[in-house]
């Protein structure tokens, strides 16, 4: 990883933000692959995706990389401090981001469902009742930019292990896509172990597209239950 951002100092920036346009294509192609795959093997049709569903999804691609320039480039400015260690501090980093954004995502998801922004902006993604992998990324601009520079703005506030930031980013799109296949890949009895019980499961958030009053957290179910907007099934 070190090396990656040793690279791209030496890169023009138009090369930059070709790089990082592509990395998050290349993220999106991956994430409906995947998901598309895993729709195959549960004998699930794949959605008809609309003109108009590719052009979000386009759209969402040129405002992550907008998002992941700006990361970039406060890093060179070092406003953003990032350390390099392999250490025992990954572990405990990527937890703390894991944690910190779910609880940042809650409260901006909820506070959007109680105002005027759920009309203006993300009654959009809501239009997809029984979502499918491609619903990831059909998000109103807003919603999209409000989202990245929550993790900006946690970026400039610590100085995070840039390993755990990149598990990190992988298991964010892991858990958006499980919350948007439409359907439960893992069995009941492991989804009530003990810790499972308490992650944002696929049915979690396929429960929160089907009633828009419960279940608005993204990794964990944790802050609906302190909440009281907790449904199971």
């Amino acid at each position: 990883m070190p090396v990656i951002l040793e690279y791209l100092l030496h890169l023009s920036v138009p090369a930059r933000w070709a790089v990082f346009l592509a990395e998050n294509v290349l993220i999106t192609f991956l994430a409906l692959l995947i998901g598309n795959v895993v729709l195959k093997r549960s004998g699930v049709m794949e959605s008809t995706i609309t003109a108009r569903d590719w052009w979000y999804c386009a759209l969402t691609n040129v405002l992550n990389t907008v998002v992941t320039y700006a990361g970039y480039w406060l890093w060179e400015k070092n406003v953003i401090r990032i350390t390099m260690e392999e250490s025992w501090q990954i572990a405990t980093h990527f937890l703390l981001l894991f944690f910190a954004m779910d609880l940042l995502m809650f409260v901006f998801h909820y506070l959007i469902h109680k105002t005027f922004l759920f009309k203006a902006v993300h009654h959009l993604h809501h239009e997809s009742v029984d979502p499918s992998p491609i619903d990831l990324f059909v998000l109103h601009p807003v919603e999209t930019i409000a989202f990245g520079s929550l993790w900006v703005c946690l970026l400039i506030l610590f100085p995070f292990n840039i390993y755990a930031i990149a598990i990190y980013l992988a298991v964010n799109v892991i858990f958006g896509l499980a919350g948007h296949l439409g359907l439960e890949p893992l069995p009941e009895k492991l989804r009530n172990t003990a810790v499972m019980k308490y992650l944002g499961t696929s049915t979690f958030h396929h429960n929160h597209h089907r009633e828009v009053e419960y279940n608005f957290g993204f990794y964990t179910s944790i802050w609906d239950r302190m909440l009281g907007t907790y449904k199971r099934n």
